[in-house]
């Protein structure tokens, strides 16, 4: 497949996904920013509910998550599609062939950036740069927890394997520097946070820059899902089970 295709289909699988998420997050970080208090008095709501009866908001929620997960699905199948023999899996780092060390240092990758991640976003609320972050619905019922770390899984594959696996493997294809590519991966990564504030901004690209590298020297993306899916899981839950205790909600 010629580079011009290609470089079309990179732009048509980000348009449908991440990039799009780009664009309008950066419209939500102006409109909040231009409102009066500035980012300091807006909240940006990660997962609230989509209805007021409940048969109806667990559906939403559930058709949200399994609807989301579609162009990772386009992305593993266009990646297919190359002339290389490696199954699509495991050229990516996706496989099961090493569970207890993917693991570890998936483990390992979410100590790394949860606990900065943490100060990081205190201290932009401090300094009135990012919003007041809701990362669970303000009502819950016996499968809000489950439906919270499906919502966490989601979000780490589409990202990481979007953003990461896909896109990283496509611009190196197009013949980027090692850098330009992990730098620009890590900028999307930024843009599609702004909704949340400057800092959560400048924090996921940071995050980028050490997921870009890791998938560069080691060409597995599973630790970087099992790291991603960690860090919301802990924020997710941990604010519906002890934001009153701790004063967030």
């Amino acid at each position: 497949m010629s580079d011009r295709r290609l470089k079309a289909e990179t732009w048509i699988v980000l348009g449908l996904s991440l990039g799009s998420s780009g664009v309008y997050s950066v419209v939500s970080l102006i409109r909040k920013a231009t409102e009066p208090g500035g980012l300091r008095d807006q909240t940006a709501t990660l997962n609230g509910s989509q209805d007021n009866r409940q048969v109806f908001d667990f559906s939403y929620q559930v058709l949200g998550i399994g609807f989301a997960l579609v162009p990772v699905v386009l992305a593993l199948y266009l990646l297919s599609l190359d002339a290389v023999k490696e199954p699509v899996l495991r050229r990516l780092g996706l496989d099961a062939r090493r569970p207890r060390l993917d693991l570890g240092w998936g483990v390992l990758l979410f100590g790394a950036i949860g606990v900065p991640g943490l100060g990081l976003y205190g201290l932009g609320r401090l300094l009135g740069i990012t919003t007041q972050i809701i990362p669970a619905p303000d009502v819950s019922y016996w499968w809000t927890v489950p439906v919270l770390i499906l919502a966490a899984l989601q979000n780490a594959v589409v990202e990481e394997v979007i953003v990461i696996g896909y896109l990283m493997t496509r611009l190196k294809g197009f013949g980027w520097t090692t850098w330009a590519t992990i730098v620009s991966a890590a900028a999307l990564r930024g843009s599609y946070h702004l909704y949340q504030g400057i800092g959560p901004g400048i924090g996921n690209f940071v995050m980028g820059l050490v997921f870009g590298y890791w998938f560069h020297r080691t060409r597995r993306v599973l630790p970087l899902v099992i790291a991603h899916t960690l860090l919301d899981v802990v924020a997710f839950v941990g604010y519906l089970v002890l934001g009153d205790a701790l004063g967030l909600s």
